[in-house]
């Protein structure tokens, strides 16, 4: 049995956002988000460098990554450490520019990020100690509706 489970699966399809550390040419950390996070198979994630040249750059200095992908609303999640090959050309970048046009991605891509997993830690929110998850769907949804209504234009 593989490392990404099928719970953690639902959760990277739902989310399709995740936060990218890396570290950068001084030694310092490097978070970005990226859009393009997917379970490649049951060891490995990966996302599409459309517009990424500091990530990717910071990747093939040092390949060792972390990812956070959280649901915002339930505040929970998963973080996911391993080490990322970049894959420029050949027949795997091939099959992962084919994966991504079949969930509709039209960006041209420059390279392929692939992790291979080797750590899987959850994460919650502090506010699962004292509410019920119910409770904190609903928090967060008063929160996210508050904001889309002060977002919408003025009716006149």
């Amino acid at each position: 049995m593989g490392t990404l489970t099928d719970e953690i699966r639902r959760v990277v399809d739902e989310q399709k956002l995740a936060f990218i550390a890396t570290v950068d040419a001084e030694g310092r950390p490097s978070l970005s988000p990226r859009g393009t996070i997917a379970v490649w198979d049951d060891d490995h994630l990966v996302f599409a460098d459309i517009c990424s040249p500091g990530t990717t750059a910071n990747l093939q200095r040092s390949p060792f990554v972390e990812i956070n992908v959280v649901d915002q609303t339930l505040r929970k999640g998963y973080r996911f450490s391993g080490k990322a090959t970049v894959v420029s050309d050949g027949d795997l970048f091939q099959k992962i520019e084919a994966f991504y046009r079949a969930r509709g991605s039209t960006s041209a891509k420059r390279n392929m990020i692939l992790i291979k997993v080797e750590r899987v830690r959850p994460l919650a929110s502090p506010a699962h100690m004292t509410q019920s998850p119910d409770e904190v769907v609903a928090q967060w949804d008063r929160h996210w509706e508050t904001l889309r209504a002060s977002r919408r234009p003025a009716k006149h």
